[in-house]
């Protein structure tokens, strides 16, 4: 990691940030090289009349989706239950514990664990798809083959909670990034939004990996808050003295901003310091003007996260935003014990928090500008290790949205049988069929990244299209086919 860097991120964890969450920053002193590479990028930055926003949910530590959705044709099931064991949901339970899918692939059937009913009602009313055996990939592994001739690049720290869960939200697997995904489409797409103090990258997790980019980061807020407590809060009114207190605050950030700094760092410290109360400033106005929304959301923490995720696309006018990403964490997926037990308390959480965020993007009209999908470090081992599954690489994912081909299963959904090519070992250890970059792809094409910059997006992205790298995108770049 450079000096620079390392400067930067210092800065963000010491200072005062942990009151008031990380923020878009002037990175004009911080990043003049990585600025200079932007500028001879082939993109086009224009101000759309259309607005866009993504939503990533992280379910961290590893979650088991191959109890998420589930093959039910004959044969298939029967090798889904003789590998899974005691980990198999069971077809013929009562009460039941899958739920059918509107959905056959030349005979192929599947269900999906019964503690996600909304997600069922999704899927079959159109709004919601399935993503299967994806994972992080530098490049195509054909077969377990492939992967034991040590030809191929494998992603480091393979199996490892704090690499895969990096790597996902990076999307450079051969190397401990500290730019994610949308950081970098951030980089680009920024000045898509007519207010520059106010950040597209809002995260509902703290800082993360995704969000943070080059020349941007992420403005962090909670759940509850309000354009009462967004910032550096004001000493109580039921103090005799708040008002010289916050007449001192006042005027002792006013001065930290006005400071003439000799030294780059200081100098950057101070712009941060007028960057982060301007952005401040833009948000408490937002929060300022929020309407209620109507739609009923669960008393969750994951629902809360979604509501105010939905608040903020209410407000939108207001951060002068046309393009947005949005950050959640929903953690405890490290499963190794008690698998079954713990998903049938989680994954309704999940279904009933993805269906209330779907009906107010409905109130607001918005179902068809927002796409809402999920993510983990990886998935789990097909086998039990007694009571739980432990860390294995190919998953599935959810994806959700009006653009997308909704009540589709996507990508290859893998043979279950620890004979299977693509397995590694006798624990059902799956190499994925669909990239990390692949997805996110096509999630950058529909919110506006020019084919010609999703290599600067995804590092590898030409890996999984053409044998000459780097090389322009070709612009109907769909392989998976998720976008209508």
């Amino acid at each position: 990691m450079s000096k620079r860097k390392i400067s930067r991120r210092a800065f963000i964890g010491e200072a005062s940030c942990a009151a008031l969450g990380s923020m878009t920053l002037y990175n004009s002193l911080v990043n003049l090289g990585m600025m200079t590479t932007a500028a001879t990028r082939p993109h086009i930055i224009s101000t759309p009349s259309d607005y866009k926003a993504v939503v990533c949910i992280l379910l961290a530590g590893g979650a088991d989706s191959f109890n998420f959705i589930v093959p039910t044709e004959t044969s298939e099931y029967a090798q889904y239950a003789a590998t899974r064991g005691s980990l198999a949901l069971s077809n013929s339970a009562t009460p039941p514990q899958l739920l059918p899918l509107n959905y056959n692939n030349n005979g192929r059937t599947f269900s999906i664990h019964a503690g996600m009913s909304a997600v069922q009602n999704m899927f079959n009313t159109g709004k919601l798809s399935f993503v299967t055996n994806i994972g992080t990939l530098i490049e195509p592994i054909a077969n377990k083959t492939e992967y034991n001739s040590g030809m191929k690049k494998v992603p480091l720290g393979l199996y490892s909670h704090s690499d895969q869960i990096m790597q996902w939200q990076t999307s450079v697997p051969q190397s401990r990034s500290a730019v994610g995904v949308a950081g970098r489409m951030a980089d680009i797409l920024q000045d898509m939004n007519s207010i520059p103090e106010a950040a597209m990258n809002i995260s509902l997790a703290g800082k993360n990996r995704w969000q943070s980019g080059n020349e941007t980061n992420e403005f962090s807020i909670s759940n509850s808050s309000t354009a009462a407590t967004i910032g550096y809060s004001n000493y109580s009114s039921g103090l005799s003295n708040a008002v010289y207190l916050n007449d001192r605050k006042n005027k002792a950030l006013d001065s930290l901003a006005a400071q003439q700094y000799a030294n780059l760092f200081h100098k950057t410290i101070g712009d941060l310091n007028v960057t982060t109360s301007e952005s401040i400033e833009v948000f408490k106005v937002a929060m300022s003007n929020l309407v209620p929304l109507t739609t009923t959301f669960s008393a969750t923490n994951l629902s809360n996260d979604l509501k105010k995720i939905a608040e903020l696309i209410k407000v939108r006018s207001f951060l002068g935003a046309q393009r947005q990403t949005f950050f959640v964490s929903y953690g405890g997926w490290d499963h190794h014990d008690d698998v079954i037990n713990n998903q049938n308390v989680m994954l309704p959480i999940v279904s009933n928090a993805l269906n209330e965020f779907n009906n107010a993007m409905t109130e607001l009209g918005m179902q068809d500008n927002v796409v809402t999908f999920t993510i983990s470090d990886f998935a789990r081992t097909l086998t039990s290790n007694g009571n739980g599954s432990d860390h294995a690489w190919g998953g599935n994912s959810m994806i959700m949205g009006g653009p997308i081909n909704g009540g589709n299963i996507f990508g290859e959904f893998p043979s279950l049988s620890l004979t299977s090519p693509l397995n590694l070992s006798n624990r059902g250890l799956l190499i994925p069929t669909t990239s990390v970059d692949e997805f996110y792809a096509e999630i950058a094409l529909w919110f506006g990244v020019s084919p010609n910059d999703l290599s600067y997006i995804l590092p590898n992205i030409c890996n999984f299209y053409s044998p000459t790298c780097p090389a322009p995108v070709p612009s109907g770049f769909m392989p998976i086919g998720m976008f209508s």
